[in-house]
């Protein structure tokens, strides 16, 4: 079981990951890899490609840290990661390698009362990938300044996108757009 690390202890532990210390870069996977699993055991109703979503987050985060300037970043840069994973689960990268339809959900969606399930998965897709990107860091908690940070843009942007998003999700599913943000902050 992973103990509780103190902020100042963990970005020395990142800058000595990112200056090449084996075991500082081993000690900072071992901390972030619960945090991925919740974060994908959360979203996602299978629980069968959560490890490999995670090792795949992990490695990107491995790979990049030389594109990290600024080691207090370290959970927004693995969480962005992980963000990117499920993304590419979501569009199919991973269909290949899994089962095209699992039984269970296709009997469950079968006993679903018509009219009752909204396919937020489905509205999210119709999102254009930029805003669905802002929406989905923004229900994770992260503020508008922080979300901007990230992608390279301004906050009255990312406002204006979380604004749109929004609307697009209640056109979508048909819900006033407050119902659409408790969906969105919800999701599985």
């Amino acid at each position: 079981m992973t103990r509780r690390v103190r902020a100042a202890d963990f970005e020395s532990l990142v800058a000595r990951a990112r200056d090449g210390d084996r075991e500082a870069r081993s000690r900072v996977v071992e901390i972030l890899r619960p945090v991925l699993v919740g974060f994908f055991r959360s979203r996602l109703s299978n629980a069968d490609p959560v490890e490999d979503l995670v090792q795949n987050s992990l490695l990107r985060v491995l790979r990049g840290f030389d594109e990290l300037n600024d080691a207090r970043a370290m959970k927004a840069f693995a969480m962005k990661a992980a963000l990117f994973e499920l993304q590419d689960h979501y569009r199919g990268r991973y269909a290949m390698r899994e089962s095209a339809l699992d039984e269970s959900t296709e009997i469950a969606a079968d006993r679903a009362p018509e009219g009752l399930a909204l396919d937020l998965d489905a509205a999210l897709a119709s999102l254009p990938e930029k805003a669905r990107t802002i929406l989905e860091l923004k229900a994770m908690g992260y503020r508008y300044e922080e979300i901007a940070g990230m992608l390279g843009t301004t906050e009255a942007a990312v406002k204006m996108q979380v604004k749109r998003g929004i609307e697009r999700l209640r056109a979508f599913l048909g819900v006033p757009a407050w119902v659409a943000w408790f969906l969105l902050r919800g999701i599985p």
